[in-house]
């Protein structure tokens, strides 16, 4: 994460995200993996291929031959957000489905940017000077003007139109803190919060500054009864976010956990 963003090996890093619950994770091994599907579409592609039909190999490798296909009958399984999971099991949420399409893309010559399109994760490219945005979860369909502006309608109710800044490239670190962010929130659900601890120590190296997490990451210390490490977190926390609107509660906060402090010492 101290590499500029251009430079961080986005496939690597969200493979080491399953760290936490996979600790002899075999990173490597998973990157060789990606490889070969490159390898796949690169044959199926032709050497003269030009970019659409680079892409149409590629949806052909991943979802018809391979059978890479959107989780939509457990959305919220954590393994979603794994990458190794998701190479493993052929299925997965629109951001790791959209990281694996960019990871394939990059080795055969094609440059995919993320899109944090609103509710929905999708990847575009320029061919000839225009963009093309591809929609990985749902087999890489080609996504129009029209289809993006129907599928606002469909999740905001004609509330939210197609704006310019919807499709703006996302840099590899927002990448990772959404993939991230998704765990933060399963967990969550769940009240898995040693996991949601994990999570939350990544978001923090992604982005040292983010004070929600590092709000978040002292209450969930307050409820795995870590109170010196919480105590650290909400004052580090009122430090960056003087103003915040929880500052007085958090303030109240560190008061009782002084006098947890003291008891157990």
């Amino acid at each position: 994460m101290e590499r500029p963003d251009e430079a961080i090996d986005l496939g690597h890093a969200a493979l080491t995200i399953a760290l936490s619950e996979y600790p002899t994770l075999d990173i490597s091994a998973y990157l060789g993996r990606i490889s070969d599907l490159a390898l796949e579409v690169a044959e199926r592609a032709g050497p003269d291929a030009d970019a659409f039909r680079t892409i149409a190999a590629l949806n052909f490798v991943l979802f018809s031959e391979q059978g890479f296909h959107g989780n939509r009958e457990a959305y919220y399984d954590p393994a979603n957000s794994f990458l190794h999971r998701v190479i493993e099991r052929k299925t997965g949420i629109p951001i790791t489905l959209s990281v694996l399409y960019m990871e394939v893309g990059k080795r055969i010559g094609l440059n995919f940017n993320g899109v944090g399109f609103p509710g929905h994760f999708l990847v575009k490219t320029a061919v000839d000077g225009s963009e093309v945005v591809i929609d990985p979860y749902n087999g890489g369909d080609i996504k129009a003007p029209k289809d993006l502006d129907q599928m606002l309608h469909d999740m905001y109710g004609g509330k939210v139109g197609l704006r310019p800044e919807f499709l703006a490239p996302l840099p590899n670190k927002q990448i990772l803190k959404r993939m991230l962010g998704n765990l933060k929130a399963i967990y969550g659900r769940g009240d898995e919060w040693v996991k949601m601890l994990a999570v939350l120590d990544r978001l923090i190296i992604v982005d040292p500054v983010s004070v929600e997490d590092i709000r978040d990451r002292g209450a969930v210390y307050l409820r795995l009864e870590c109170y010196g490490q919480a105590k650290d977190d909400f004052e580090t926390y009122l430090r960056l976010a003087p103003d915040a609107r929880d500052a007085a509660a958090i303030r109240d906060q560190l008061i009782e956990l002084g006098k947890q402090v003291v008891l157990i010492h």
